[in-house]
């Protein structure tokens, strides 16, 4: 093992970037794969109850901690008539979906939705489709979900058994629409033509609801930057949010870039946030577009191109994009959940891509089990601890120069990231008058000891200490081994006055909650 390195972080208790929004633990349910069937669905499994919802995967959504959640899509959208979702489920038709070379049986749409939600203790974010449709079915959906009734839409909920409004309040305006591979897939101004109107409409219904207009679908995309200021020049006055969407991989098998490629995430949000604040300069506006970062994780092992799914046929749920999360994995997450924390001033929601089997943190087996993926501890951490006023800190670290490789650019693959800190962080100052430590220890050998100087909190004592960390990156858990990779209890940290040391173990996601004494 390498010498021990050292790092200082200072905050204040009176320099805050900004408040956590609760909307900020959300997750995303599509259908995809397993994740609606065989994953919250399961109707005759052992522990569904009389609506299918499986309560095992209930009992680990409500441990997880996600608060809001993304529904139906996702790519899935861009094809999905909410008409067919609702109603009889006998009378529900089948439909190609052409986003996933899948059938959908449509047995589980948006009434069932609204039911797990409510269960399950979650706000609904529902995204309309304006790929193949627009302003007219994006309105007529609002007005069944949230007029109390009297017209003809809103009583057929009434009669579809549901008497009063699903009152959803935040609605995403289409998703990824710069992509080629969206069905019906717009240019910035088409597309920002379209979700002005159906936002117009949607409102003149609902005044109350909150609306997210597309983003780029990743900072890699040609269009990027131009796509966000076109969007936002036609929708400004009409959205709430601008969407963002990132994937992180290590294709090149290079764990300190992999590791270090959340600072880019810190880039992404910065850069969208310019641009909307130029926007908004250029109409002299103190509006501000605050920033929907609704699909995040790591994905890249199990990606498939579209001839895959062609040759595959049109199978009813099938297991695809299950991604085994590793150790390795779960770090790389960490550092996503600290990128996030640290800018809540402007990202008010974010959602977890997504929650059961797909590219998840929770995995189900058909009929048995289900069981929490290494990326699930980060996630339910950050919605334990992460709530409250993330502070400023100021960081002294040693930092190491990388370079990611992200395959999905359009020009040079390579994007440089000259001085990651070796030790990662955020800050929050708990409603309790406590402090939340979030600290991702990116050196693969070496340990750290890291001193906190905190100021301005009343005398704190160690509420909760815990690391996640394994002596092999490449562990994940299973169904034979659902704790390989599990936190344990960090011990040895002190707390006196101000201070704060701990010693963390090389390759670590470490979480440290201080109470009042």
């Amino acid at each position: 093992m390498s010498n021990i390195r050292s790092a200082k972080v200072f905050v204040d208790r009176n320099f805050a970037i900004g408040e956590t929004d609760p909307r900020l633990f959300g997750a995303f349910v599509e259908h995809l794969g397993r994740c609606v069937y065989g994953g919250i669905y399961e109707p005759g499994h052992p522990t569904a109850d009389k609506q299918g919802f499986r309560q095992d995967v209930l009992a680990l959504v409500r441990e997880l901690g996600a608060t809001i959640m993304r529904y139906p899509g996702g790519n899935f959208v861009s094809g999905y008539n909410w008409e067919d979702g609702v109603g009889p489920v006998a009378e529900r038709p089948k439909r190609l979906d052409l986003a996933w070379f899948s059938t959908e049986p449509n047995s589980f749409g948006t009434n069932e939705f609204i039911d797990w939600c409510r269960v399950a203790n979650v706000e609904p974010m529902f995204a309309v489709n304006l790929g193949t449709r627009g302003g007219d079915a994006a309105r007529n959906m609002l007005e069944y979900c949230n007029h109390p009734g009297g017209t003809a839409l809103s009583d057929l909920r009434r009669a579809h058994g549901w008497e009063k409004p699903h009152d959803i309040k935040f609605w995403c305006l289409g998703n990824e629409m710069d992509g080629p591979w969206q069905m019906e897939s717009k240019t910035a101004t088409e597309y920002g033509r379209i979700a002005v109107e159906a936002a117009k409409m949607m409102r003149w219904i609902d005044p109350s609801i909150e609306l997210a207009a597309c983003g780029s679908s990743s900072r890699s995309m040609p269009t990027y930057g131009a796509w966000e200021d076109t969007v936002l020049e036609h929708t400004f006055d009409h959205v709430e949010y601008v969407s963002l969407h990132t994937y992180f991989n290590n294709y090149a098998s290079d764990t300190a870039a992999f590791l270090a490629c959340p600072d880019l995430m810190d880039n992404f949000i910065e850069e969208v946030v310019a641009i909307a604040d130029a926007v908004a300069a250029k109409r002299r506006s103190p509006k501000r577009i605050m920033l929907s970062f609704d699909e995040w994780n790591v994905w890249y092992r199990t990606r498939r191109v579209r001839a895959d799914r062609v040759r595959e046929g049109w199978p009813i749920a099938p297991p695809i994009l299950e991604e085994i999360y590793s150790m390795e994995d779960a770090l790389c997450f960490g550092g996503a959940c600290i990128s996030l924390l640290n800018h809540a001033d402007r990202v008010k929601s974010a959602c977890l891509a997504q929650l059961v089997n797909v590219i998840a943190p929770i995995m189900t087996e058909l009929g048995g089990p289900a069981w929490r993926q290494t990326i699930f501890y980060p996630f339910a951490q950050m919605s334990k601890f992460g709530r409250g006023r993330v502070l400023r800190a100021r960081v002294e670290s040693e930092t190491y120069a990388s370079r990611y490789y992200d395959p999905r650019g359009d020009n040079d693959q390579y994007y440089a990231i000259p001085n990651a800190p070796y030790l990662k962080v955020a800050m929050v100052a708990n409603e309790d008058g406590g402090l939340s430590i979030f600290a991702l220890n990116r050196d693969l050998t070496g340990e750290m000891s890291v001193e906190v100087s905190a100021r301005g909190f009343v005398p704190l004592k160690v509420g909760e200490a815990t690391q996640l960390h394994h002596a092999d990156l490449s562990a994940f858990n299973s169904k034979d081994e659902p704790d390989k990779v599990s936190p344990i209890q960090l011990t040895g940290v002190t707390v006196d006055g101000e201070r704060i040391w701990m010693t963390v173990a090389p390759a670590s996601w470490n979480v440290i909650n201080l109470i009042p004494a």
